[in-house]
């Protein structure tokens, strides 16, 4: 992928730390959802610390880099309460951007899923990991029907992210909600050290389960790309292949036949379509050729002897 979105890892406390270290070195394009707790995504402690979760100093790290920090994330907490999202929220209030929330409904946490996406949330906020079966009420577990708040949440304007991830994708709920007509709005991957072994939710791998799931490859390049670049406000900065833009270009191969995918749960889904990533371009730099594409033709070349 050319451009990746880093979902909530740092906080005000830290961003800087990892603008220099990670966003200046690399290639790829990377944009970043701020998190909600100061010191970022390091674990249960700092991420129930409520004392650490600071509307005001979020929002001003989000104006200090506004072409980098396209949103607001909170995630993991542990307590009773919205307080978290709620800190969240108003700082996305206050800079114009964007919530993403990965927020637990659990009975003694005190939430309900439809009060978080109908009353908290507001139009163009994320609920990402929407095929868990743990963190989001989508799919009634008795009648594998859609739960009615979320076509009014849909329709209020909510986006629903894959968000893949180790934890986050089981098949039934992402096999059910494809049936109903309930699609995700953008494809995601979560990926991270443990994601990458388990569950391996990269970007082709993650298109490859949807149509598996009857998403065709068209509409799935399109919640891949235009639609969450939409979503982050930069379309059409990137997200397309329009005249004049930057030639960021990912070449993927469709192959068919028969293949074996997993879920959170380890379970397997055999599918008959698979992407694979062959060539990517980033800026018109070739950065990656898996088949050596990019090369001129061995015996076009005159000298064997030469080494280039």
């Amino acid at each position: 992928m050319t451009t990746v979105a880093d979902c909530g890892g740092s906080g005000w406390r830290t961003f800087d730390e990892f603008k220099q270290t990670v966003i200046d070195r690399a290639k790829t394009r990377i944009y970043a959802f701020i998190n909600i707790v100061g010191r970022g995504m390091v674990g249960s402690q700092a991420e129930n610390d409520v004392t650490d979760m600071e509307a005001d100093k979020t929002a001003e790290k989000i104006e200090q880099y506004p072409d980098i920090i396209v949103g607001i994330k909170t995630a993991h907490f542990a307590r009773k309460g919205y307080l978290p999202l709620e800190r969240a929220v108003e700082a996305g209030r206050r800079t114009n951007t964007p919530v993403i929330v990965d927020m637990q409904v659990l009975t003694h946490q005190a939430r309900d899923t439809k009060t978080k996406l109908l009353e908290i949330l507001r139009p163009g906020d994320i609920h990402t990991h929407m095929n868990s079966d743990r963190q989001l009420e989508m799919v009634n577990r008795a009648t594998r029907e859609m739960q009615p708040w979320m076509w009014e949440a849909r329709q209020r304007g909510i986006i629903f992210d894959v968000g893949h991830g180790a934890g986050a994708f089981i098949f039934p709920t992402a096999y059910d909600s494809m049936q109903h007509g309930f699609p995700p709005d953008t494809l995601s991957s979560d990926l991270h050290n443990t994601s990458i072994v388990k569950t391996k939710p990269a970007m082709p791998n993650v298109i490859s389960k949807f149509m598996n799931f009857g998403m065709t490859l068209q509409e799935a390049i399109y919640r891949s790309t235009a639609c969450p670049a939409q979503a982050i406000n930069r379309f059409p900065e990137v997200g397309t292949l329009s005249a004049g833009k930057v030639a960021d270009v990912a070449v993927l191969q469709l192959r068919r036949g028969v293949f074996g995918f997993n879920d959170a749960n380890l379970r397997r889904m055999i599918g008959t379509r698979k992407i694979e990533a062959v060539l990517t371009l980033r800026a018109g730099e070739l950065v990656f050729d898996a088949h050596g594409l990019a090369f001129p033709e061995w015996h076009t070349q005159g000298d064997y002897n030469r080494i280039p």
